[in-house]
């Protein structure tokens, strides 16, 4: 039995908080397991790897829990979880995948409706069945049916990360089974699309016949099969030779630009060879979905990608000072072992209550504490920074004598989402024409195949950045990458700069600057116009130069 991750336990524990929930069984049993699964996915180390003994200090898991901590260890699963999703219906194990409706409002539904699967209940929103409900009425109808019809198209993909950890995990059991075997990313992976419908490998076996007689392996032909990880899980795998090997990858990467090419007839090894052949300069795999991407390998235009190693340092961070889980101290040794010069400070502002946000006081007191770490070294800085909330009407957080103080601010909408595109717009421009804005954070609060984002002008909020100097965050967060890939070439053709952030609320988050990278390339940044591409010396001057500019 393979150990459960951390992420596996938290799972489990959130649907069984759901469903004692669901059946009223202990609302504070509910949100003793709500509670522990929020802190467990927290967590660093992993759980099952920890000395049992160590159970009982873990923050937000009570006493009452380690048996089932134990008992999840041995068997893999829990006894009452079982039971109570074994006499509750598929489909509304389901629609507690829905955001914004918990089980509660689920249990009403099911029991006064009779609905008892996400298809029946979008019937009951077109049938307007729900708006006599007690606690509905019309506006929450139109949310729920809202986020049925975002949840169903969704439904059966992937988001970037989670795609290339099970391309990984398939390439791992082709090499369990055939040491020899070379095995290559394609398809929507290696473009690097934040949304990903079918995982892809090219591989080349050693042997083709070691893979004929396994119950996950489904030929289709000669030269590709489906293995299947799991029960939702599968992998189309394209066979190739070491002479085909360019070929294979070409028409397979493929590409919004690329679905009307074909390689050629002729067997070449590599896809620069396949370049050649049809007389184009070599486009990376993520610049495929870009538009005129053709036109600009054509006109020898294209664009020289940002790498890793180009980042000097990272922005837009937590400590414990508001809802991270590491000390200021913790995250800027971390990020000196990252071989970066510096790190952002921006904890959550102090609208923010629900995140610990700072008040004024509190602050000062970070400031103290940052001044006196930065004593410490001539070679490494940590930047005051602040995320400050982008209030209703548009205005940032705090008076104007303590926004003078921070080095820089990320400016983010957190709250009262639901706005039309006139008022998200406004509120974001509102917030960039302010003068102590630096950069403008995840610019549409979207969670990747769990919340929409709030829908924005993006040409008229790229134009009022362009006009205010005020940089775009592109929020390393899988479940964020935002702003959006298709927006970096006109925001690069306004000359508005970008900052790779990882928004993170542990060290372990600062991993996540990988995917920020992989968005940031398949939009076509360069490092030119990357903020924190910038060295210590230049962005130290960059701040420097805004706060003059303000002052003058």
């Amino acid at each position: 039995m393979p150990m459960l991750s951390n992420k596996d336990i938290s799972k489990i524990f959130d649907l069984t908080a759901s469903l004692i929930e669901l059946y009223d069984i202990n609302p504070f049993k509910a949100k003793s397991y709500a509670t522990a699964a929020y802190q467990i996915k927290k967590m660093d180390e992993p759980l099952f790897l920890m000395d049992e003994k160590k159970w009982p200090l873990l923050s937000g898991v009570g006493r009452g829990l380690l048996s089932k901590l134990s008992e999840l260890k041995t068997t893999g699963k829990l006894e009452e979880t079982e039971e109570l999703a074994s006499k509750t219906p598929k489909g509304i194990i389901e629609m507690m995948g829905i955001h914004g409706l918990g089980p509660k409002k689920i249990k009403i539904i099911w029991k006064e409706l009779g609905v008892e699967t996400v298809g029946e209940l979008l019937y009951a929103c077109n049938e307007n069945k729900l708006v006599n409900l007690s606690g509905f009425g019309e506006k929450t109808q139109e949310k729920i049916a809202k986020a049925i019809s975002f949840f169903s198209l969704n439904e059966g993909k992937l988001r970037l990360d989670s795609a290339l950890e099970l391309i990984e995990e398939a390439k791992n059991w082709i090499k369990k089974l055939d040491k020899k075997a070379q095995t290559h990313t394609t398809g929507m992976v290696r473009r690097n699309c934040e949304i990903v419908d079918v995982l892809e490998i090219v591989l080349i076996p050693s042997d083709i016949s070691l893979y004929k007689d396994f119950e996950q392996i489904t030929f289709l032909n000669d030269d590709s099969f489906i293995l299947k990880l799991n029960e939702t899980a599968t992998i189309n795998v394209h066979v190739a030779a070491p002479e085909n090997l360019g070929n294979r990858l070409f028409d397979t990467t493929r590409g919004i630009q690329f679905n009307e090419l074909k390689s050629p007839d002729e067997d070449y090894p590599t896809e620069l060879d396949v370049f050649n052949h049809l007389n184009i300069n070599f486009i990376e795999p993520e610049l495929r979905d870009l538009e005129n991407i053709l036109e600009k390998a054509a006109q020898n235009k294209l664009p020289k990608l940002i790498e890793f190693e180009d980042l000097k340092g990272v922005l837009h961070n937590h400590s414990t000072w508001s809802d991270g889980i590491h000390s200021i101290k913790e995250m800027a040794e971390f990020a000196q072992k990252n071989n970066w010069d510096y790190l952002g400070i921006s904890d959550h502002s102090k609208a923010a209550f629900y995140a610990n946000g700072l008040s004024t006081d509190r602050l000062k007191e970070q400031w103290k504490e940052i001044d006196e770490l930065n004593s410490l070294s001539s070679d490494f800085k940590i930047f005051k920074g602040i995320e400050s909330d982008i209030l209703f009407d548009g205005n940032l957080d705090y008076p104007t004598e303590i926004l003078a103080g921070f080095d820089f601010i990320v400016a983010s909408i957190h709250s009262i989402l639901n706005m039309d595109i006139a008022k998200a717009t406004q509120r974001l421009i509102t917030a960039i024409e302010n003068p102590y804005t630096t950069i403008l954070g995840h610019p549409t609060g979207r969670l990747i195949l769990s919340r929409e984002g709030y829908p924005i002008d993006h040409k008229a909020v790229i134009d009022a950045c362009a006009a205010a100097n005020v940089v775009i965050e592109i929020n390393a967060n899988p479940h964020r990458l935002d702003l959006d890939w298709r927006w970096i070439d006109y925001t690069l053709s306004q000359n508005v700069m970008l900052a790779i952030n990882p928004d993170a609320h542990k060290k372990q988050s600062f991993f996540d600057m990988k995917y920020g990278i992989m968005n940031a390339r398949k939009g076509g940044l360069t490092s030119a116009m990357t903020l924190n591409a910038l060295n210590l010396n230049e962005i130290d001057s960059y701040f420097n130069h805004r706060k003059s500019m303000i002052k003058s």
